[in-house]
């Protein structure tokens, strides 16, 4: 565990009131602390197909050389001398002998990719050859259009490095070079348990009724982060229900999330669950606006994130702590801050990190309106969003989070 947990993880009385449980953590300490706190789970080894997305747990190696044999690199003609030449034979591609060396004076007609015979000085283009029956002439060229044996890579040459992500570029080049199966970090189980009476998961809610636009939200957003997603789960305030399906859920997946319940309301139940399953805590309220109300916990190897039930707020808060957290669980780096200019002025805060939906204008960030905690409109058509630190005055520039695309 890093030692700077002990700035923020606490044995705290869970049912006590908030100034008991002490001060909100930074927010730029609160997302260090989720990606350090959390370790991979042991690698594994990955057909190609599922490797995308993950992160490296061992480097990209080849196992044969790349090209595997010297092969042209244009379609055209090998030859040997200064020429002209006497076209004695065609290569083709996915040819497995070895074609009949050439001496001084000969060629043979070739395909991209086909291996060149002995001897070849170069591969002369279509285009820049002369061909008159049998007999091709050319210019001199000091380009060879060859590519030879192990150019590109050598037997276990590291071609990318453990704690990369794999994309499919990576996937192409593994197979490329003789390999059928990648070791990666696992994806954390993850399920997301979403807190309120009030809610409803489709058409239109009746009065007194709100529709659900975390669990929509936040499936796809936490998938993206390297998650994999067991399901979205709608429960009542009801203490006994609430408190029965965090347990459930911490006994099946890596990680749970839960939003709207990590307040101090009377409908909260999140701090009396963790103090019946004896929940190490190690961040306690963010001071950040808006989602002030973020609990990180540890339940042996299990991970515990309660989030606000305000749409934007959870957002934040997903943004805060469960990011980091799922970067540290699949062995990628902490997501950094793009520091960027924002154009607009804001009002001093001096206690608390700001994180506002924004879009790009002329080399510089510009606020969206939209930003209350119950309302995604602004961070629907936002580009990123702007870490605003405690204090900002407009002089220094300010961070700037994106969401996949």
């Amino acid at each position: 565990m890093n030692p700077a947990s002990g700035v923020v993880s606490r044995a705290v009385d869970l049912c006590g009131s908030a100034e008991r449980r002490g001060e909100a953590v930074d927010w730029a300490l609160a997302r260090r602390l989720a990606h350090d706190l959390a370790s991979p789970a042991a690698a594994r080894a990955v057909p190609l197909d599922s490797a995308v997305g993950r992160i490296l747990a061992a480097p990209v190696r080849a196992a044969v050389p790349l090209p595997g044999f010297d092969n042209a690199a244009m379609d055209g003609y090998a030859v040997h001398g200064p020429g002209p030449w006497q076209v004695v034979d065609r290569v083709l591609a996915g040819c497995t002998r070895l074609p009949a060396s050439l001496t001084d004076g000969t060629a043979v007609e070739i395909a991209t990719g086909a291996p060149v015979p002995r001897g070849t000085d170069r591969v002369v283009p279509y285009e820049a050859a002369d061909r008159r029956g049998d007999t091709v002439s050319a210019p001199p060229d000091e380009r060879r259009h060859v590519r030879r044996r192990g150019e590109y890579a050598r037997p276990e040459q590291v071609l990318v490095p453990a704690g990369a992500r794999v994309t499919p570029p990576v996937v192409g080049l593994a197979a490329a070079v003789g390999l059928d199966r990648l070791t990666v970090h696992p994806r954390p189980r993850l399920r997301v348990i979403v807190s309120g009476n009030e809610l409803v998961t489709s058409g239109r809610p009746g009065w007194g009724r709100v529709r659900d636009a975390i669990g929509p939200m936040l499936h796809p957003l936490l998938a993206s982060w390297g998650a994999e997603m067991l399901d979205s789960r709608l429960v009542g305030d009801e203490p006994d229900w609430f408190a029965a399906a965090v347990a459930d859920s911490i006994g099946e997946a890596d990680v749970t999330v839960v939003c709207g319940a990590s307040s101090v309301g009377p409908a909260d139940g999140l701090h009396r669950t963790l103090e019946r399953l004896s929940a190490t805590v190690h961040v306690d309220g963010v001071a950040c606006r808006p989602g002030h109300p973020q609990v990180l916990t540890q339940l042996g190897p299990r991970w515990l994130v309660g989030l606000p039930g305000n749409p934007y707020a959870a957002l934040v808060g997903a943004l805060t702590l469960v990011e980091p957290l799922l970067a540290g669980l699949t062995g990628a780096s902490l997501p950094d801050a793009e520091p960027v200019p924002l154009r607009d002025t804001l009002a001093p805060d001096h206690r608390r990190t700001r994180i506002l939906p924004v879009r790009w204008s002329a080399g510089a960030v510009r606020l969206v309106q939209g930003d209350q905690p119950g309302f995604l409109g602004g961070a629907a058509v936002a580009d990123g969003f702007a870490v605003v630190p405690p204090g900002w005055c407009g002089d220094e520039r300010v961070g700037l989070l994106r969401l996949p695309s």
